[in-house]
Formats: C-alpha cells, structure tokens, sequence
C-alpha cells in the first residue's frame, strides 16, 4: 500500500521538517501487522514528495487473529490497498506531524501550504460519490481513476478500486487527520474490533471539522462499521459540541449587523438590488443560496417574472424559519407551487441545484471559511453553473462609517472576513475566468467618495 505526500511550494523540502523524517533516509517501522517504509522519491527546492510505503504481511495476520468477513484468510487485497492499516501507520509513524509538532520550525504546522495526497489503490464501497461526498466539502478537489476489475477481462466491467489524489492549500496536520478518518469509511471495512474506544478516537480526529460536515451521519456510521449505539452516541456528542447557535442566538446575531445597517435601511436596499439584476437577466428560475429567514425569497415571490424560486440553507432552523415567516401552510396554491425549500451544504455538490436561470448570494460568502469557499466556487460556478449569478457581500472599507462600530471590527461575529474592494474584484475576476463567466461589479447603498458604498455586488454572467 502507497501513501505519497507532495509539497510544491518553495522550499518544498520543509515537508522533511513537518514529517520528521529526513529526506536522504529510508527508514523502516515495525508494526504489528508488518512494516512502514517512509522515503523520498523527489526532494527538491521546488517539489517534495515523501512515500508512505506498508509491508502487510497476510499470513502474520492470520496468526495473530485477524479475520475478514468477506475474504479469504490468506489471500485478500490488505496488502495492496489503502485501509485501516493505514490509518494505524499514520498514527505510529507520523504521529508527531499528525498532532501538528514541529519544535525546529513551530511556524510551520499552522501553515496552509500546496499539499497533493496520492493513494495508489483505495477500495471505495459505493464508488466515486462516496469519495467525494466525504472529502469535497472539506475543501479537497479529487482526481480519481477507476480500475477495471481484470485487465484481460475488460467485459467484467470496472471494480471498485481507485487511484485517488486529492489536493488543497491545507495545513499538513489536517490533511493527515482527515486522511485518517476518511480511509476507512471509504472502505467501510476495520481490522480490528470496534468498541467505545473508537467512539473517543474519532471524536478526537474529528475535533472542529466532522461535527460541520454535511455528511457528518454518513462518515460515523461507515467508521463506526454501522453499530447503531455507538454511532448514535458519537452523533449525540457531536451535536451537543457543534450544534449551530440556538435560534434565538442566530436572530440576535443577525440582529446585530442589522442595527449597524438600520439607518440607511441597507437591507431593504441589497434585496431591491438583487432583484433588479435578476430581472434585467430575463432570470425565470432563481436560486437562493443561503435563504436564511427568508426576506428575498419574498421579494422574489412579489413578482410573477420569477416562475420558479428556490431557497436553500445548510440550517434547518433557518429553513422552518422561511417556512413560517413566508406562511407556506396559507399561500395561495398557484403561489405556493412556484416556490421550494430544501437543505443542502454549498460546499458539495448537489445535482438539485443545477438547471436554473439564475442563483443570488446575499451576504453568504463572507461566513465561509478558506477551504469552504474553494468548495462553493466549485459547487456554484463549476457544477450548478446557472446563466448569472448575483453575489453582495459587504465592503469593508466602508465600516469606518458605521457608528459604534469599532475600527477594525467586522460587522457579524460569524464573519470569517470582509473583503475591501480591490479584493473582492480581485476573488471574482479569478472565479469567472477559471469557469468561463463575465463579472461587473455595482455598488449598492450610499457611495462614499473615497470609501465606496457599504455593501459591494458582484453580478457573474456566463459566457
């Protein structure tokens, strides 16, 4: 079984610090079911790579009591192919890159840096989906290659092994974790017995990203081997860790930037300026992407041009919120049948999503994270692909304006950031030219000469 990390940002050879291992050494670790081999088939200023090599030895395993439903003693696919062992050997050799030390560059492990991660052959229960329903909104773009289940028999179709590559700007201790995690629930299969212990290990490696995975049930079930009750205790712990804010916290939030906002009825203003822009696109059917409580879509609903509205939030919350405050249960059914709810995560791809006129982002983008917003560009502008897409978000030049609102302070405690107005030209230029959209930019609200207007559109057409 092959593991290959690469690192290609200069000097590419700090991987060596970041693994402890050297990289003129080929060194050898005795495991329990065989050995790891970790070495360097490239070390360059400019290209790294270090190769996690496992020795599994079947017929030891045998010996020692390890059994395989579904595969012959000592003939079975361990030795070849990227599973639970591994996640073993990351542990034992890679521990300490794994937990994020490195005391002779401590900068180094809270770096984002170019990571490629190389699995020769994983076995993938479920195909290609899988994979990358459990890695994509991660923040991971994937490379996979099928192989046919016997070369010299092409009419037996394709097997379920893959070569799968994945690569991101991501700290070198998080691609590992995710990596340990996330094998074997492609698999689906352990070596070993599964009890309360592995409740606490995956709690442990999940720590700040599985409990905000959208298919946080999937991954338990598939690592847990699908024992109900332990699988319904770690989702038990992890909602009660990372559950969204209670509704009455997500309305005081929300609240809050409304009060900054509330003298020049910014609101009020953004949603008219969405609008406008869907209408001048001739849109007939409209995406909203994180509809929150539902303003817009009532804007939308107001005007007939807009056959079909959709509104879409990862928070269920949210979504029976828009449910009561647009009194779906009352509407007229001719209103009624032109408008749909449905939860989903922007972050992954979703096939619901493609076919429509036009998608609208109303202050969403800046409550996504770095990795996350790599995945919405993909999801949004890569796989949905509507003719226009309308994205506000605020300008945070603007803010020394707002009264109360101390200078550098962004103006929801849910913000990951607020991009000034070079920079957000600067986000969409890149996004339209990579997936073959125009992009102008309109100012919305009370244009400040020098500072601009308070709150920055972006408005994507497709070539």
């Amino acid at each position: 079984m092959l593991l290959t990390l690469t690192l290609t940002r200069p000097p590419a050879t700090d991987l060596g610090y970041l693994l402890h291992k050297h990289p003129e050494r080929v060194q050898r670790f005795e495991l329990p079911f065989g050995a790891a081999h970790v070495f360097y088939p490239e070390a360059t200023e400019e290209r790294t790579t270090a190769a996690l090599l496992l020795d599994v030895d079947p017929v030891g395993l045998v010996r020692r009591g390890v059994r395989f439903a579904r595969l012959d003693q000592y003939v079975n696919d361990r030795p070849y192919v990227a599973s639970s062992f591994l996640s073993v050997a990351l542990s034992r050799v890679l521990g300490t890159a794994l937990a994020g030390t490195c005391n002779a560059r401590p900068e180094l492990p809270d770096a984002l840096l170019p990571l490629e991660a190389r699995l020769a052959v994983v076995p993938i229960a479920g195909g290609e989906e899988i994979a990358r329903r459990v890695f994509e909104p991660l923040g991971y773009r994937l490379d996979l290659v099928q192989h046919p289940l016997d070369e010299q028999f092409p009419e037996w179709g394709a097997g379920r092994y893959f070569t799968l590559r994945l690569r991101g700007e991501v700290r070198l201790r998080d691609l590992l974790t995710h990596l340990y995690v996330l094998v074997p629930v492609l698999d689906a299969q352990k070596h070993y017995w599964i009890g309360r212990d592995e409740v606490d290990k995956l709690l442990a490696r999940g720590e700040g990203w599985l409990g905000s995975h959208p298919h946080r049930e999937l991954i338990v079930n598939r690592y847990l081997k699908h024992q109900r009750p332990l699988a319904r205790e770690a989702l038990e712990q992890l909602l009660a860790d990372e559950e969204p804010a209670p509704d009455e916290e997500l309305e005081e939030r929300a609240a809050e930037e409304e009060a900054v906002e509330e003298p020049m009825r910014l609101n009020e203003k953004r949603h008219g300026a969405v609008v406008a822009a869907l209408r001048a696109a001739g849109a007939r059917s409209v995406l909203d992407l994180g509809c929150g409580n539902g303003k817009l879509l009532r804007a939308l609903l107001e005007d007939p041009r807009f056959e079909r509205v959709v509104g879409v939030d990862v928070s269920h919350a949210a979504l029976q919120t828009a449910h009561d405050r647009l009194r779906l249960d009352r509407m007229p059914p001719r209103r009624r049948e032109r408008i749909e709810l449905f939860q989903t995560a922007l972050t992954y791809r979703d096939r619901r999503l493609e076919g429509f006129d036009a998608a609208a982002l109303v202050e969403v983008v800046e409550h996504l994270d770095a990795p996350r917003l790599r995945s919405f560009e993909r999801v949004v502008f890569g796989h949905a692909r509507p003719k226009t897409v309308v994205v506000t978000t605020p300008n945070r030049e603007y803010n020394a304006k707002f009264e109360g609102l101390p200078a550098g302070e962004l103006r929801h405690r849910d913000h990951r950031f607020e991009w000034t107005r070079a920079e957000l030209e600067a986000w969409a230029g890149a996004v339209a030219g990579a997936h073959g959209y125009g992009v102008r930019f309109v100012p919305v609200g009370p244009e400040d000469a020098e500072l601009g207007p308070p709150t920055q559109m972006a408005v994507f057409d497709r070539a």
